[in-house]
């Protein structure tokens, strides 16, 4: 075993000498270093104060399918820009993973979204397919930090009553709701829907991030 040497004294652990009396001196402590820091410095870039011109990348992820969509906000206005869906062909779970990586990086790279929407992990009646959605919500999301994206995530019910009014609304409301926000004509696939009821469920909600936001640096 290795032998620990034993300290020969005082001041090797730390501690001041004893003078001619016996008594021992205090030792002022360091100094304190400064916290103080300039607004937004060391700051998560979540917690920055949000710019007032944005894209957003709304994602719907699921193993089978994954809805994206591109908006941009500025004020109140907001305009669409793009939507579809990712439909993996892999058999195999992995193969899908990537499929959905690969996919979502190229969207990042063409489009280069400044803040992230994605629908948060919720409770799942099937734990299998609770996992398969968490990979695949993994790999969307992963795939869009090569530009450094602020991320929001909203429960489903919470993109629901933003862009239709209630949290119980069924697909088809939300579909019919994103097309008359956004003024799309034509035919509008289930996923991308949601995708972009997301990105909506965010740039309405973008007032009360940068509030937030505000607070943190002014503390």
């Amino acid at each position: 075993m290795r032998k620990v040497r034993r300290p020969r004294s005082l001041a090797e652990l730390g501690l001041a000498e004893p003078d001619s009396t016996g008594r021992v001196a205090a030792r002022r402590p360091p100094p304190a270093r400064s916290l103080e820091r300039s607004p937004g410095e060391n700051l998560p870039r979540a917690r920055q104060a949000l710019p007032a011109q944005v894209r957003i990348l709304g994602l719907d992820p699921g193993s089978l399918c994954t809805g994206y969509a591109v908006v941009e906000a500025a004020g109140g206005h907001i305009a669409y820009v793009v939507s579809g869906s990712i439909r993996t062909e892999g058999k195999a779970l992995p193969q899908r993973l990537q499929e959905i990586f690969v996919a979502v990086e190229r969207l990042t790279a063409e489009f280069k979204p400044d803040e992230v929407a994605i629908e948060g992990v919720f409770m799942h009646r099937n734990a299998g397919s609770a996992l398969k959605l968490g990979q695949a919500r993994g790999a969307a999301l992963s795939a869009t930090f090569s530009v450094r994206p602020r991320v929001f995530e909203y429960a489903p019910r919470a993109v629901k009553l933003a862009v239709v009014g209630t949290g119980a609304a069924q697909k088809e409301q939300v579909q019919l709701m994103v097309k008359r926000l956004l003024n799309i004509s034509g035919p509008l696939a289930a996923d991308a829907a949601d995708a972009l009821a997301i990105a909506l469920c965010h740039a309405h909600s973008r007032k009360v991030h940068g509030m937030v936001s505000a607070a943190d640096l002014r503390q």
